[in-house]
């Protein structure tokens, strides 16, 4: 029986693994850490029900990098929680798009997988007194989003959503994602992205599918032709098919930019467009119970050859 160690409905106020009962000890030795980017109390509420309801055969804590809970949710504390229950394994899952990314590479180096990290990123987790765990367990890191099944599914329910029709073939969507800085991480988002762009076409029977990153953390001058160039795609789009180009962003949970930054990068354009994340939706969670099963069995047979 899966059991999410918390205290109430989950306050911010607390971090979801403060409360564990001394006696308490686990049916199976694995145990999952979700890693998220964190944002403000509604963005983090929604990471918080995937945790709730994913069945994994252990308790599912969490964990944020950057934001207002990211101080009371350390990653540490996470597996220090686990490890005084005696669990030996622990699968620690990112709540990212991509695996090609600052943030990704920020969990990588906390799970012992590189040993240095570039000096922005070591910064943002020493600000939230953020480091390894000492614990002594197995950590077992699984991949992001990537080209996940789930990823494509729920994309292609946000385009048909956000005209309200199942019927796509005649129409275009755009899917905008953030995407990193450096031009070799940009090739590898994309890389694992078009097959996500192959998924939701297969789903929705859309005439166009494209999908591009508006590079939003990256210098101006990148980020205003990254803007330029979807500007020019989504015109593209709509010469094609003669109606408004379905426009959905790829990012784990609506907020500041996909309700803001994002409909000021679009203005004027011919669109449809809604500031829907991927959160919520229980396909995110079959996603962090697919991706527990895969770390850890990986991570046994790395162990047993």
């Amino acid at each position: 029986m899966r059991r999410l160690l918390s205290l109430g409905a989950l306050s911010l106020a607390l971090p979801v693994f403060v409360s564990i009962p001394a006696s308490a000890q686990p049916q199976q030795q694995v145990g999952t850490v979700l890693i998220a980017h964190g944002g403000d109390e509604r963005w983090n509420s929604q990471v918080l029900d995937v945790a709730r309801s994913a069945k994994t055969g252990g308790p599912v804590l969490v964990s944020f990098l950057m934001g207002p809970a990211a101080e009371k949710h350390r990653f540490q504390d996470a597996v220090d929680s686990l490890a005084r229950l005696g669990i030996s394994d622990v699968a620690v899952v990112p709540m990212l798009v991509s695996s090609h990314s600052g943030h990704y590479d920020q969990i990588r180096y906390l799970t012992g997988e590189i040993d240095s990290l570039g000096e922005t990123m070591m910064h943002h987790l020493h600000m939230a007194g953020i480091e390894r765990p000492r614990a002594a367990v197995r950590l077992h890191l699984a991949a992001a989003l990537d080209s996940s099944p789930q990823l494509g599914r729920i994309l292609a329910e946000r385009a048909r959503a956000s005209v309200e029709a199942s019927d796509l073939s005649t129409r275009a969507v755009f899917i905008i994602g953030h995407g990193p800085n450096d031009a070799e991480d940009y090739a590898r988002w994309m890389a694992a992205l078009r097959p996500v762009g192959d998924s939701v076409r297969a789903h929705t029977g859309a005439r166009s599918v494209v999908i591009e990153l508006v590079r939003d953390d990256a210098p101006p001058l990148v980020r205003r032709e990254a803007v330029a160039r979807i500007r020019e795609l989504i015109a593209l789009q709509h010469d094609l098919t003669r109606s408004d180009v379905i426009v959905v962003p790829i990012l784990i949970a609506d907020g500041y930019v996909s309700r803001v930054k994002l409909p000021k990068d679009l203005a004027g354009l011919p669109i449809a467009y809604r500031p829907s994340g991927l959160l919520p939706h229980a396909a995110m969670t079959e996603w962090l119970e697919s991706r527990v099963r895969t770390a850890i069995a990986d991570g046994l047979a790395a162990l047993n050859p």
